[in-house]
């Protein structure tokens, strides 16, 4: 199977990318091949073979993302698996590629791998990496229903069949997104806690956008996937849960104001997923109301 491999990067981490890039270099196998997207920067410099697209402005994660995945021509279809890796990440060992061809070729109905992110130091996974509720034992592989934006492999197929990430998202739930997608149309996702990422422990919020991202693109997510009687249930389950987690004040109005930015404002087509899709999504241990 042919693999490429997509970054997007913002150019402020020239060294963490090279690192990267390296990690990918080394990869046991045929060559993947790699797309750099500069998202509204120019792309460092970059080893020889390493092909480049520097965009004008910053269209977001997914919108970065969807450009490196049509420089593998019309839904990535020039290769068979599409990684995508932060640029910030490392690829832990030499045998990833190999082992996501292998997953890939033994099971045809497997449309995504998430991969287990760890810090470099420490080995540590965090809560909040293990793509799924039961998250205690992050070296437990299992199918699950979403998937780590930074740090997975996409059978291309999947794009050609469901599309790519939502552009309009920006940042946050575009994973779920295309996951709920991919279900909906028959694929499956694992988490594979050897594939292994090098990641350093962040918290999300440490963007300035995310709390009113997130709860903007929750509500987008649901309106644009759920049947409607979920659309409800699941948000008012997540309205639960955040008042639970106490934010600050300030977090709190962002929070607020991005969940009635969610309805007034256009989550793009609707398109509901089927209610056999959200019993396999109850099978898989996370029905779509949390």
């Amino acid at each position: 199977m042919k693999v490429g491999a997509v970054i997007i990067t913002m150019g402020n981490r020239p060294d963490e990318l090279r690192a990267l890039l390296d990690s990918v270099a080394k990869q046991e196998g045929d060559r993947v091949e790699v797309v750099v997207v500069g998202n509204g920067s120019p792309v460092p410099d970059v080893p020889e073979g390493v092909r480049t697209v520097e965009l004008p402005e910053n269209l977001g994660i997914p919108g970065g993302r969807n450009v490196g995945i049509e420089a593998f021509g019309s839904g990535g279809r020039d290769v068979d698996v599409l990684l995508f890796l932060d640029d910030d990440g490392l690829l832990a060992h030499h045998d990833t590629a190999e082992l996501c061809r292998g997953a890939f070729e033994a099971d045809p109905r497997l449309g995504i791998i998430s991969f287990r992110i760890a810090d470099p130091e420490t080995g540590e996974t965090q809560r909040r990496h293990v793509p799924r509720l039961r998250a205690s034992d992050p070296m437990r592989s299992s199918r699950v229903t979403t998937f780590l934006g930074g740090a997975n492999a996409v059978r291309t197929r999947v794009f050609t069949e469901v599309g790519g990430l939502p552009d309009e998202f920006f940042y946050a739930h575009e994973e779920t997104d295309l996951a709920w997608r991919a279900l909906d149309a028959g694929w499956m996702i694992d988490y594979r806690s050897d594939m292994v990422l090098y990641h350093p422990t962040t918290a999300p919020s440490r963007h300035a956008v995310y709390h009113r991202m997130v709860a903007r693109n929750r509500v987008w997510l649901a309106r644009r996937n759920l049947p409607a009687l979920l659309v409800p249930v699941y948000l008012g389950v997540w309205l639960l849960l955040t008042l639970l987690r106490k934010p600050s004040g300030p977090a709190l109005r962002a929070w607020f104001g991005g969940f009635k930015e969610g309805w007034v404002s256009s989550c793009g087509p609707r398109r509901p997923m089927k209610w056999r899709t959200v019993w396999r999504l109850t099978r898989l241990g996370r029905p779509p109301v949390i």
